[in-house]
């Protein structure tokens, strides 16, 4: 990132001293700043590094355009293996406890946060059910309240082994097809009461 940001000054440092060099020339013949004229040669000289230097500018700039444009993809890679490893926790999560595939759909609402009257709204059916069955969800999950059906699935989002599984994703999004072997920590799950 930094090297990017340093990348980017200079080339626009370049495009700057190059367009107020042709400004600076077309100016000083307009005002006829200029007395004494400068030498073909030279001036051709000074117009080619001028040139050179916009080229350059662009040329930097497209190199940090397309290194921001790989960093980008390789977030979006990441955050898609950490997206999908945290639905195949809640999938498990959602098993274990045996709920219905209507509590699944509410227990889902009530993690993205939507209140009890969004979700039957979105349902299709009267609050007192959807109570009834979130009611069902805590006492499957052996919770009290949603604030610890958030917490069970933060505890496992925070879990090592989830982190592991995103980042093994990420890394075969960017290199297409390879085996890469995520160093685990020895002990950790033993040392932890593993909850769903």
């Amino acid at each position: 990132m930094l090297r990017d940001r340093y990348i980017i000054s200079f080339a626009l440092f370049v495009q700057v001293v190059c367009a107020a060099f042709f400004l600076s020339d077309i100016f000083s013949s307009y005002i006829g700043f200029r007395t004494t004229p400068i030498s073909w040669e030279f001036r051709e000289i000074i117009e080619i590094g001028a040139a050179v230097g916009l080229v350059l500018g662009v040329v930097l700039g497209a190199v940090a355009l397309a290194r921001s444009d790989r960093r980008r993809k390789a977030a979006e890679a990441r955050l898609r293996a950490a997206s999908a490893a945290f639905m195949d926790m809640v999938e498990e999560s959602f098993s274990q406890w045996g709920l219905t595939p209507a509590e699944r759909d509410v227990a889902l609402f009530a993690i993205k946060g939507l209140s009890t009257q969004d979700i039957a709204a979105l349902r299709n059916t009267s609050e007192g059910t959807v109570k009834a069955q979130t009611n069902a969800i805590y006492r499957k999950a052996g919770v009290s309240g949603r604030s610890q059906l958030l917490s069970l699935f933060i505890e496992n989002l925070m879990d090592d082994d989830l982190f592991d599984a995103a980042r093994a994703g990420a890394s075969g999004a960017k290199a297409g097809a390879g085996e890469e072997g995520a160093a685990s920590v020895s002990g950790g799950g033993e040392g932890r009461a593993s909850r769903p």
